[in-house]
């Protein structure tokens, strides 16, 4: 425990806590408007510039090749060539499994490949996101529209609510970002994202038993219980010779990623596996027709570029409810991950990307890519992560990969008719297993247990559930704990660090000292009408059992309770309530409440409601060592004790005995703490009337260096 000792009363000549000025309300609204929807102030490029000048920047911001283009070089377009091209031997491949697990013909995952990226990479702000489809949002497709519609027996339909989920999906992003609602993407945690891609990875590998044993009929269902049910109900039916096709390109796969994992330089081997093992698979299927022999293939794709299908948008469908569902969640996933891929690979480049343009941009990919038969598009971290590694400089390496696609499309797609569906899902497993982020998981162990508890649910809810099951109760945990912080704001005792005027929480510096009649607390957020119920009876909490504890060790009783309010960056009308009521109970217990360090909006929402007319100004401090200071040397000078019963010849005597000759020791000790033993040259304790005491210190000097030269005086009437 601390002593008196240790405490100094702050010098006359301390700054009073300020009230700022008052601010017009329609310019608070703006103020708070801008800070919300504008942090970044991209407006500030165009002031002070002329009206055409503004046109031309205008321009930039929406179309970014328009500023970075005039600036290119040959020497980027040699490294954007050679990462476009080991893209494309990932796109195609990859296009073409995606597009399968979507229930969508394989064709669509080339054109999926050609037009977004082209969009992309004249409204993208990335240097390094490779455009293209993923299996999740893939995954989320099949599963949401094939709960309306069969795939199967009725493809076209099915393929029309995927055109216009796409569309939906676009216009969500991008309205996000013209908007600048890009925040609202943040609700989706990193703990959430981790395991939410575990389990639907997971799901997708299950999914891709269908493949590899060479099953013709298989469930619907995502969840683990059905697939394993199916695969287990059809033993009769396996195929090995899919079987063994499937392991050996999939140990294949694996392998040359393991290696490239440990030779980065080598990064184009695992780049060029997939097509490779496509090339191989379709060469083994013609030399031995293994198509004969129950080897399922890709069969006949279709040779041309993406046909217009803005007229395929159905809108009058009577599933166009799903269709929209459908698109706003693979829009919010798919923006989620894109803009979490493009600003991770900016920061290792040491570049920064406009979140909200990002979401523009990939608004407006999808909508394109809705007219021209493409379905969702994003920015898959395997094929950004070999177009980084392939050293690309700019946007121009989407530009190239799309290249690739389009010969793909109008000369090559004849030579994919053999290519074993076992292979495609061999690709689609070894992507597959890189989403399973063991290690994420394990750290989130080790340092948030509830982050933990959101990922795992994310990921049962996926695995033993559905993608949306999944997906809705890691958001609604995630939201629940933001409302737990809201809502249960921390408040922690202060103690003060021996030797110096810190006040730290006594829970992490065990070695802080509590301070004797003073009660300090510390509150940990904003005060709104969500947390001011559970923060009034939490510090009456705090007083109670500082007193009870205070009674139990026979130690000085309270006197002073302290809100460090250094943290509470704003405060609403419940939340003054509370500290009205707060105030009242602390006066019934007949001790006193002190603010320390309130913020600018803070002071001038007390002030208004009177709140510091009532607390009284005085009782106000710029910190908390400047309120433990004025608390201690008054609760040291000010000892009261009971009035003297005497015969009226012994007034005067009487009198004498309750002047507050018990406070000299307490003001000794303050005056003494304030100087300094070495530089306090006298003190003296005066008794001018038998009511007054007046102490003073002469030329005292404080350890901030400051000189008093006046006297400081303290009167106590008796």
């Amino acid at each position: 425990m601390g002593n008196a000792d240790d405490y100094v009363y702050p010098s006359t000549t301390s700054v009073a806590v300020a009230i700022p000025p008052p601010k017009p309300f329609f310019n608070s609204i703006k103020s708070s408007i801008k800070e919300t929807f504008f942090p970044d102030d991209p407006l500030r490029q165009f002031k002070n510039q002329p009206p055409s000048r503004r046109f031309i920047l205008g321009l930039q911001y929406f179309i970014p090749i328009l500023q970075w283009a005039p600036r290119y070089t040959f020497k980027f377009f040699k490294a954007d060539l050679i990462s476009g091209v080991t893209i494309a031997s990932l796109a195609i491949p990859q296009g073409i499994s995606y597009a399968k697990l979507a229930n969508l013909p394989p064709i669509l995952g080339l054109y999926s490949s050609f037009v977004p990226p082209l969009v992309y990479a004249m409204m993208g702000s990335s240097r390094d996101l490779a455009v293209g489809t993923v299996a999740v949002a893939s995954l989320l497709t099949a599963s949401m529209l094939g709960d309306v519609v069969n795939a199967t027996e009725n493809p076209k339909l099915y393929l029309h609510l995927a055109f216009t989920a796409t569309f939906f999906a676009g216009v969500l992003q991008a309205a996000l970002g013209f908007l600048r609602l890009g925040f609202i993407v943040d609700f989706l945690s990193h703990a959430t994202i981790v395991g939410f891609m575990a389990g639907a990875a997971t799901v997708v590998c299950l999914q891709q038993l269908k493949g590899i044993l060479g099953l013709e009929h298989f469930t619907h269902g995502t969840d683990l219980v059905s697939v394993m049910r199916s695969v287990f109900s059809q033993t009769h039916k396996w195929r090995w010779e899919s079987g063994v096709l499937g392991c050996c390109f999939l140990f294949f796969l694996l392998l040359t990623k393991y290696f490239s994992k440990r030779k980065p330089k080598f990064f184009w081997i695992s780049a060029m596996a997939p097509l490779t093992s496509v090339i191989l698979g379709s060469l083994l299927v013609y030399l031995t027709h293994a198509e004969k022999h129950g080897v399922q293939v890709i069969g006949h794709l279709k040779k041309g570029l993406n046909p217009p299908s803005l007229s395929d948008l159905a809108f009058g469908s009577q599933y166009l409810t799903t269709a929209i569902k459908t698109g706003i969640i693979t829009g919010v996933i798919a923006l989620a991950e894109g803009v979490a891929v493009g600003r991770s690979f900016a920061m290792f480049k040491n570049y920064h990307i406009d979140g909200n343009k990002e979401m523009i941009a990939f608004g407006m990919m999808n909508i394109a890519g809705s007219f021209t038969s493409c379905y969702l598009t994003t920015g898959p971290f395997s094929r950004s992560a070999v177009n980084f590694n392939a050293g690309c400089k700019t946007a121009v390496s989407n530009i190239v990969m799309a290249l690739a696609v389009m010969i793909t499309l109008l000369f090559l797609t004849p030579l994919f008719h053999y290519t074993p569906l076992v292979v495609l899902s061999s690709i689609i497993i070894a992507a597959m297993l890189g989403l399973i982020d063991y290690e994420a998981a394990a750290h989130l162990w080790n340092v948030d247990k509830i982050d933990f508890v959101v990922c795992m649910s994310a990921y049962i809810g996926v695995v033993f559930g559905s993608v949306e099951i999944g997906l809705v109760i890691a958001v609604a945990i995630s939201l629940l704990r933001v409302l737990m912080f809201v809502a249960r704001p921390r408040t922690t005792a202060l103690g003060n660090i021996p030797n110096s005027m810190i006040y730290r929480s006594v829970e992490q510096y065990p070695v802080a000292n509590n301070v004797p009649g003073i009660l300090i607390l510390q509150i940990d957020g904003p005060i709104y009408f969500a947390n001011s119920g559970y923060l009034r009876e939490r510090i009456s909490r705090w007083i109670t059992e500082e007193e009870d504890k205070l009674k139990f060790a026979g130690e000085t009783s309270l006197h002073y309770v302290i809100l460090d309010m250094s943290a509470v960056g704003s405060i609403d009308t419940s939340g003054i309530s509370m500290l009205e009521e707060v105030e009242r109970n602390v006066n019934r217990k007949e001790l006193k409440l002190v603010l320390a360090n309130p913020g600018g909006e803070v002071m001038k929402k007390l002030d208004k409601s009177k709140f510091i007319e009532k607390i009284g100004q005085e009782w106000i401090y710029l910190t908390v060592g400047e309120a433990v200071g004025a608390c201690n040397f008054k609760l040291h000078t000010y000892k009261p004790i009971p009035e003297a019963k005497g015969s009226e010849g012994q007034d005067s005597i009487g009198r004498s005995s309750i002047i507050e000759m018990a406070s000299m020791e307490g003001m000794v000790a303050a005056t003494a703490s304030l100087s300094g033993t070495d530089s306090l040259e006298s003190l003296l304790i005066v008794l001018i009337e038998p009511s007054v005491i007046i102490a003073a210190s002469k030329n005292h000097v404080e350890p901030e260096g400051r000189i008093l030269s006046n006297l400081n005086v303290e009167e106590s009437q008796a």
